[in-house]
């Protein structure tokens, strides 16, 4: 029995199981389903030396999921190819209602067609997941404060300062006593998330600043901020989600990786656009909406943009 040249070898990944079908790069080949395998290294290992006796070359796909990309790094690391693509990017039939891990399995293994997407480093992996982190935080952080200035405002407990957290507040928040011990146990509760999400959030801020010193894309989030609008946070946002700028050859092509052009219906002589697509990382197009909040007002040029700018070459003082 000859060798096919390429295997195609789709991988439907979950948390405990991996199933698994191959079709070889020929025309009319059928394809083979192998059922399931584990999802430990021995297994995946086991699955390769199997195959390899069938196609000189071994080309793995599987969808971009919650499991992450553990799978693609390892068969990277031993040589193989690996395509991890999106679930959008898959073509589906209008009818088709049946979704089981099998037919997953048969559609990767014929989706030879597919563009992969970018897989992180581990480094970047690490800075995307730190730069989550603390935007997770925040979001934990405005909810407890709005929970806690609900309860105030339910029981008609007012402050005679301002409504923000600086040191005069919280001595306030301190000396507050509510009318039952009940609801005196819900008030502590409530100020006690409110310190900790704070001091969550300043703690990762901390980490990211450091981390970012080191990172391999540290000159790229320094031009950024020479943006206005370009704040640290909205920088390694970007960069950790995006990745290397690199890849996209085109400022369009970089504005439909992240979804800001808009969508369009048009047949003949009609044409019909609509809103954004919304397509690619919703942190990145959240992070570059907000930067480009600061380009609806007059330039002001501010102190410390005007200190982030000093420290580029000329070339990239004119861009921003």
């Amino acid at each position: 029995m000859s060798q096919s040249r390429t295997l195609f070898i789709g991988l439907d990944v979950h948390k405990e199981t991996i199933a698994v079908a191959y079709v070889a790069h020929d025309h009319g080949a059928a394809v083979t389903c192998l059922g399931t395998i584990g999802t430990r290294q021995c297994a995946v290992d086991s699955l390769i030396r199997k195959r390899q006796s069938k196609a000189q070359h071994l080309l793995f796909v599987y969808e971009a999921g919650p499991c992450g990309s553990w799978l693609s790094r390892s068969l990277t690391n031993k040589g193989y190819d690996c395509w991890v693509v999106a679930p959008s990017l898959i073509p589906q039939k209008p009818g088709d209602r049946v979704k089981t891990d099998r037919s997953d399995a048969v559609q990767l293994a014929r989706s030879g067609d597919l563009t992969a997407v970018s897989v992180p480093t581990v480094e970047d992996e690490a800075m995307r997941d730190l730069s989550r982190a603390r935007e997770e935080t925040l979001s934990d952080l405005t909810d407890a404060t709005f929970r806690l200035n609900a309860f105030l405002r339910r029981h008609a407990i007012r402050s005679t300062g301002r409504a923000n957290w600086s040191p005069a507040p919280l001595r306030w928040l301190s000396e507050v006593v509510c009318p039952t011990p009940a609801q005196h146990i819900v008030f502590q509760a409530y100020v006690r998330a409110v310190t900790a999400h704070t001091a969550r959030l300043r703690r990762l801020a901390h980490a990211r600043q450091e981390h970012v010193e080191s990172w391999r894309f540290h000159a790229v989030v320094a031009a950024l901020q020479a943006l206005r609008g370009g704040q640290c946070t909205v920088a390694v946002t970007m960069v950790a989600d995006i990745g290397d700028l690199s890849r996209c050859d085109t400022p369009r092509a970089l504005r439909k990786f992240v979804g800001v052009i808009p969508s369009e219906d048009s047949s003949g002589a009609r044409r019909q656009q609509g809103s954004m697509t919304t397509a690619g990382t919703t942190h990145a197009r959240r992070a570059l909406v907000e930067g480009a909040w600061a380009y609806r007002s007059p330039a002001k040029g501010s102190r410390p943009l005007q200190l982030r700018r000093e420290k580029h070459p000329t070339s990239i003082q004119d861009i921003s």
